[in-house]
C-alpha cells in the first residue's frame, strides 16, 4: 500500500527534484501552433508544466509558482579552474583544444521539451550516422563547404525544441537557429534592385575614401551579404575610411588583440579574476543553444578569450551576463565572408589559423566599439538599462495608453520583461538572423545601440497589443512577453518593425514635450 502511494504522489507531481523546467526565450520557443497543430489534437498530453488552477494575479505568487525554473546544477562548473589551467594558448592559438567541461554536459543545461518520435522528420537513408557528405575546399581565398540539400529541406519538419543529436554528426537546424535569411534557401536570382543595391555598395567601398555618410544611408535598410563584414567594420570605426590604411590597420589591431591575449589571459585562474573567468566559461554554452556552430569547443574557446579580455580591460564593468550574446552576430558574420552557405554547421576548424585569428581579433575590437557607445548599461547598478527602461514605459504612455493601462491593471513592471530587452539589445527575443538585420540599422544609426534601440523596444512591444490586451491576468502576460512568437521572423517582419521605429523617433525624439506627460 505504501508503495502503491509513492507511485501516486510521483505521478500527480510533475515537477519531481532535479527534473528539467522548460523555461522559453527567443532560443528555447514553445511549440509553434501553427506547425503543431495537428500534433498537439492527436498526440497524448504529457503534462510536463504543473498548470495551476488559480493564475497568479501578482508578481510575488507568480514568483512563488516559477521559484525553480532558473535553477541550475553546481555540476555544470565543477573543476573549471582545473581545466583552465591544463589547456594553456599559444600565441598560434590551438588548432584542436578540449572542450571545457560545462560543454560536455551543456544538453543537461537546455531546458526543452522533446517532441515525440513520430514527429521527427526521417533521416537519409543514404546518409549514415558517421559518415557526412560534404565538401570543404578552396575556392578563389574561400572556403566553401558544400552539403547534402536533402537534409536541409528536413530542417523545417522537426520540432524547434527537439533535442539536439550528438554534435559529430550533422543536426537538422530548427527554424529558430537559422542564421541565413528566412526566405533564403530555393530563393530566386537577385533582382535587378538588389543586384543594383550590391553594386552600389561595391562603388561606395571601392572608392579611395569611403563616404561614411552615403554608406549609412544605403545600410539603413539592410547590407547585402557579400559586404557585409567590411561595411560592419566600417561603420563600427573598426576600420578607417582611407582604402590605403586599411590594411596596415587590421594588421596593428589584430597584433594588439593578440598581444593582449599573450599578457593577460594566463592569469585567468589568479584569484582576482577567478570570479570573472567562472561566470564566462558558465555563460557560454549557454549562448545560443541550438545552434551547433556556437557549440563547437573551438568556437567557446574564442569568445572566453574575447569576453575575458574585454573584463579585464573594462574594470568599471567588467564581464555582466548578457554581453556574451553580443559577440555572436561579429563572429557569424565575419565567419560567413569564408563561407558560403550553412553557417549553423559549419566546422571552424577547416579553415586556415590565420583566418581563425582574424575573426576572433575582428569580432573583440567590434564589439568593444559596440560596447563603448552602451557601456553604463554594464556599470554598477546598470544605470543604463533602469533610464531606458523607464523612457520606454514613458513613450509608451504616450503612443498607447491601453496597454500601459493594461499594465497598470494588472501590476505588470516594464524592468520585468523590459530589462532583458535592453540588456541582450533584443537577442534573447528574437532569432539570430533578425539580429543581424537589425544590426545593420543599428550600424547605420548615429546612435543605433543606445538611442534607437529604445524606440525598436517601444514598437516591438506596440506590434503584439492584440495579444497583450488579451490577456486578462499578470502571468499570463509575463508569459507572453517573455516568450513572444518571432519563430518566423525574417527580413520583412522587421524591416517593418524598423519602419515603425523610426517613425516613432520622427515624432518623439525631437519633442520631448510630446515624450512627457
Amino acid at each position: 500500500m505504501a508503495t502503491d502511494n509513492k507511485i501516486q504522489f510521483w505521478r500527480r507531481n510533475a515537477k519531481v527534484p532535479g527534473s528539467l523546467q522548460p523555461v522559453y526565450g527567443a532560443q528555447h520557443p514553445p511549440l509553434d501552433p501553427r506547425i503543431h497543430r495537428t500534433f498537439l489534437k492527436d498526440a497524448s498530453k504529457p503534462n510536463t508544466l504543473s498548470i495551476k488552477s488559480k493564475k497568479a494575479s501578482s508578481f510575488h505568487e507568480f514568483a512563488r509558482s516559477t521559484n525553480d525554473a532558473w535553477d541550475i546544477g553546481d555540476d555544470e562548473d565543477e573543476d573549471f579552474l582545473g581545466a583552465a589551467r591544463l589547456s594553456s594558448l599559444s600565441p598560434s592559438l590551438p588548432s584542436a583544444p578540449q572542450p571545457p567541461p560545462s560543454s560536455l554536459s551543456s544538453s543537461n543545461n537546455l531546458n526543452v521539451t522533446e517532441a515525440p518520435p513520430d514527429t521527427v522528420a526521417p533521416q537519409n537513408p543514404e546518409v549514415g550516422p558517421d559518415v557526412i557528405k560534404m565538401d570543404s575546399r578552396p575556392a578563389n581565398g574561400r572556403v566553401v563547404k558544400s552539403c547534402s540539400e536533402a537534409q536541409l529541406s528536413t530542417a523545417t519538419v522537426r520540432s524547434p525544441l527537439q533535442k539536439q543529436q550528438s554534435l559529430p554528426i550533422r543536426p537538422i537546424i530548427p527554424l529558430v537557429a537559422r542564421i541565413s535569411d528566412q526566405n533564403a534557401s530555393g530563393a530566386p536570382p537577385m533582382t535587378v534592385r538588389e543586384k543594383s543595391r550590391l553594386d552600389k555598395f561595391r562603388q561606395l567601398l571601392a572608392s579611395p575614401n569611403t563616404d561614411l555618410e552615403e554608406l549609412r544611408k544605403h545600410s539603413w535598410s539592410g547590407i547585402p551579404r557579400e559586404v557585409r563584414p567590411v561595411t560592419w567594420r566600417l561603420l563600427s570605426g573598426y576600420l578607417p575610411a582611407n582604402m590605403e590604411r586599411r590594411d596596415l590597420v587590421l594588421k596593428r589591431k589584430r597584433e594588439e588583440y593578440f598581444g593582449f591575449i599573450e599578457q593577460y589571459y594566463h592569469s585567468r585562474t589568479d584569484e582576482h579574476h577567478r570570479d570573472t573567468y567562472r561566470q564566462i566559461h558558465i555563460d557560454i554554452p549557454r549562448t545560443n543553444p541550438l545552434i551547433p556552430l556556437f557549440q563547437q569547443p573551438l568556437v567557446q574557446e574564442v569568445f572566453e578569450r574575447i569576453l575575458f579580455i574585454w573584463a579585464i580591460r573594462h574594470p568599471a564593468s567588467g564581464y555582466v551576463q548578457g554581453i556574451n550574446d553580443l559577440v555572436t552576430p561579429f563572429f557569424v558574420v565575419f565567419l560567413s565572408e569564408f563561407v558560403e552557405e550553412d553557417v549553423e554547421n559549419f566546422e571552424v576548424s577547416a579553415l586556415p589559423l590565420d583566418t581563425q585569428r582574424n575573426i576572433e581579433a575582428d569580432s573583440f575590437w567590434c564589439m568593444s566599439k559596440l560596447l563603448d557607445g552602451i557601456q553604463d548599461n554594464y556599470t554598477f547598478a546598470q544605470p543604463g538599462i533602469q533610464i531606458k527602461v523607464k523612457a520606454l514605459e514613458e513613450l509608451v504612455s504616450r503612443i498607447d495608453e491601453d496597454v500601459h493601462s493594461h499594465f497598470q491593471r494588472y501590476e505588470v513592471e516594464y524592468l520585468q520583461f523590459a530589462f532583458r530587452w535592453m540588456n541582450n539589445l533584443l537577442m534573447r527575443e528574437l532569432p539570430l538572423r533578425c539580429t543581424i538585420r537589425l544590426w545593420d540599422t543599428y550600424q547605420a544609426e548615429a546612435e543605433g545601440f543606445s538611442h534607437f534601440h529604445l524606440y525598436v523596444c517601444a514598437a516591438f512591444l506596440i506590434e503584439w497589443r492584440k495579444e497583450i490586451l488579451s490577456m486578462v491576468d499578470f502571468q499570463g502576460l509575463l508569459m507572453l512577453l517573455q516568450n513572444l512568437p518571432t519563430i518566423h521572423w525574417g527580413n520583412e517582419e522587421v524591416g517593418l518593425l524598423l519602419a515603425e521605429a523610426y517613425r516613432l523617433k520622427y515624432m518623439f525624439a525631437d519633442a520631448p514635450n510630446h515624450y512627457r506627460r
